[in-house]
């Protein structure tokens, strides 16, 4: 006990020192050595109590893993410690792959089904194909156990080059197919779809900021160009943000040289930086530039928002942003945990930060969309509180505004038409995906019907009989059917499920533009788009 409880002090020492040295980093102007040296000692001696004489045994990992964590929380909402289990999965979402065998699923009645194979993977290349059902992995019977989301990720990822072999049922065959599949590094896209809305005009959907963003975007924008892009939607509502850089590469395609996208300010020299556009990147410093926007699109979505709205370079559309203006560095631990802090706040060329005030706890600062909610802001741009300190001005003298979220150029209230508990439950439950693949699967001559998904999109028709047997599929899945809630959201209901079976026919293809022809996002952009082309020429634009 007494040799433990020696090298439990030396850990603690070590790992005090480097938290309360920190944290002192962070709070104190001027470190005062002999408080410091105080406060590490009741560190360990709170620790040593809590170990020696608390009611159970405690895990010393848990112990000092929960203290990082405490200590992060209690600096802003954005600092936090990650674990060493969980370095993975951040690690993969930032690096835009992972390694497994490249197939998108569903547990569809206790079994493993492929949603589709991922393009350019491993079982795409073996023929793996929509509607496939994993029953067996390796000797591994794995339909009708119980198998969660969880169970199936740790069986198919693995090293690349390792080999799994999977057993698939496939409908219309009576033997099962036997694949042996070498693993292999899967892409994890940033951009989730583009295409041309009409002759002149493209979209395209950006779901976050990784190390490929950029990469991404720049294919997808030249691929439009050559199709005859001269206007752009750039969809960034939903995007949570990531990596300063890529923003900073996506916004100097729209701007001109020299001119200031971003600057960074902290406590630190090397926190403070400069980020202006260069003449090498200049894919699209001309045409029509509408930026769509939410409560849900932070930090590098507001970069790239912000310097195109303090630039006149294009129309913000939609509601206030999330208001995320600050910068965090990530540390990597001895045991392979990391810390992620904040180091500077960020601000766009007019000289505004957009964080919003975070004087309270991480869960209400997070729960921030829901007193907009409640105040009537996502309904009504009159009920967004504009501080005439926090005004600024744009290259053209248009007013904005900093202190919390980019605000529109032009708004677009919370969509509530259409909503209703109901439908709630059937996206839920994922009523529309489950049913879509089924209906596909027994209706193989779909596929045939239509020459593409543009011939899909203005012939196929979800009529009555369809609706139906979605509904009574829906009250078997445990969604029983509302007949007044129904009547609220039946063209909602209509549209979905077109946009699901259209995506098990054509991919993204048949799933977004069936979708955007609801979505009023979409439509004032379009509709806007001759004022942006106007506000990027002369810097005028009025409602």
């Amino acid at each position: 006990m007494e040799i433990r409880m020696k090298k439990l002090t030396a850990i603690l020492f070590a790992v005090a020192l480097l938290a309360v040295g920190f944290l002192a980093g962070f709070m104190f102007k001027s470190p005062e050595w002999k408080k410091f040296f105080e406060n590490l000692d009741k560190f360990e001696q709170a620790v040593k109590y809590v170990n020696r004489e608390y009611i159970e045994e405690v895990n010393n990992d848990e112990l000092i893993d929960n203290a990082i964590s405490g200590m992060l929380q209690g600096l802003d909402p954005h600092s936090f410690y990650i674990p060493k289990k969980e370095m993975q999965e951040v690690e993969e979402q930032m690096s835009g792959s992972f390694e497994g065998i490249g197939v998108e699923f569903q547990i569809v009645d206790d079994t493993i089904m492929v949603v589709s194979p991922i393009e350019g993977g491993p079982s795409e290349k073996l023929g793996i194909q929509s509607g496939d059902r994993i029953i067996k992995i390796g000797d591994k019977n794995v339909a009708g156990v119980g198998f969660t989301n969880n169970d199936v990720i740790k069986n198919l990822r693995g090293k690349k080059g390792t080999i799994v072999e999977v057993t698939i049922k496939r409908p219309g065959l009576n033997k099962n197919l036997v694949f042996k599949i070498e693993r292999d590094k899967i892409p994890i896209y940033s951009v989730n779809y583009s295409y041309m809305i009409n002759d002149e005009t493209g979209y395209m959907k950006v779901s976050r900021f990784a190390e490929t963003t950029y990469n991404e975007f720049r294919s997808h924008l030249l691929n439009l160009k050559q199709k005859g892009m001269k206007n752009l939607i750039l969809d960034l509502r939903g995007n949570p943000g990531g990596y300063l850089q890529m923003a900073y590469y996506m916004a100097d395609e729209f701007l001109g040289d020299k001119k200031l996208i971003v600057y960074t300010e902290g406590r630190i020299p090397e926190s403070n930086a400069r980020y202006e556009a260069t003449a090498a990147l200049s894919n699209f410093e001309e045409g029509g530039l509408v930026i769509l926007i939410d409560a849900g699109s932070a930090s590098a979505s507001e970069i790239v928002s912000g310097a195109v709205q303090d630039w006149d370079r294009g129309l913000i559309i939609g509601t206030r942003s999330f208001g995320k203006g600050l910068v965090q560095t990530q540390k990597t631990l001895k045991d392979g945990s990391a810390i992620r802090y904040v180091i500077s706040k960020y601000y766009t060329p007019s000289g505004r930060c957009i964080q919003k005030p975070y004087n309270k706890k991480a869960k209400e600062y997070n729960l921030d969309i829901v007193e907009r909610l409640e105040n009537g802001e996502l309904f009504d741009e009159s009920k967004i509180k504009l501080p005439d300190s926090l005004k600024y001005k744009t290259q053209a003298g248009r007013t904005v505004y900093g202190g919390g979220g980019i605000i529109p150029d032009v708004f677009v209230p919370y969509d509530t038409l259409g909503r209703s508990e109901y439908l709630s439950d059937l996206y839920a439950n994922n009523i529309f995906r489950l049913f879509s693949l089924r209906y596909c699967e027994q209706n193989p001559s779909l596929k045939t019907q239509f020459k593409d998904h543009k011939e899909y999109l203005a012939k196929f028709v979800v009529n009555d009989k369809l609706v139906k047997e979605f509904t009574t599929f829906a009250a078997s899945h445990n969604v029983p059917f509302v007949e007044k809630d129904f009547k609220t959201s039946h063209e909602v209901i209509r549209t979905n499920l077109k946009a699901f079976i259209g995506r098990n026919l054509f991919g993204e293809d048949g799933f977004y533009p069936t979708l955007h022809q609801q979505d009023k996002f979409i439509q004032k952009a379009i509709q806007y788009m001759p004022k942006a082309i106007q506000l990027a020429k002369t810097g005028k634009f009025e409602k």
